[in-house]
């Protein structure tokens, strides 16, 4: 007489089968019971703030009402016009062997490079100088300094 192909393991998965289908029968006949949903249950709005609710908008509220000129696309230019071009600091350090140092500028107490390309006077640590500041390779960097007197 030859053994049964069923397994422990086989049987054990049946069982699990089994289990699942009846889950989702119970769980089926719970939504029939439950009543029926419908769409509109589903539903989600967004209000003039921006938040999900799920009531409908006012159809009478006021709207506000947007002209396509006053739609700014981009960027808006930087208007530098009123900013005066020439600051004021004093030298924090400056090295004259490697031809560089740093200025520290009063009003923003901001350190700013300055190369001695862009010196127009000799300067050292401690003298206070205007200059100008302009893009350089690693950051904003002085040019045109002269030590003020």
């Amino acid at each position: 007489m030859g053994r049964s192909q069923e397994t422990f393991g086989k049987k054990e998965r049946e069982k699990k089968k089994a289990k699942k289908r009846k889950e989702k029968d119970e769980l089926k006949l719970q939504r029939k019971e439950g009543g029926k949903s419908s769409w509109d249950d589903m539903i989600a709005y967004v209000d003039e703030n921006g938040m999900i609710t799920d009531t409908p908008p006012d159809p009478t509220a006021k709207k506000k009402i947007i002209k396509a000129e006053d739609i700014v696309l981009g960027i808006p230019q930087k208007d530098d016009s009123d900013v005066d071009p020439v600051r004021n600091g004093t030298v924090s350090f400056f090295n004259h062997d490697k031809g560089y140092g740093f200025i520290k500028d009063s009003e923003n107490q901001e350190s700013i490079f300055v190369h001695i390309n862009n010196v127009t006077e000799e300067i050292s640590e401690g003298n206070r100088v205007s200059f100008e500041i302009q893009p350089g390779m690693k950051g904003p960097e002085a040019a045109k300094v002269k030590v003020v007197r």
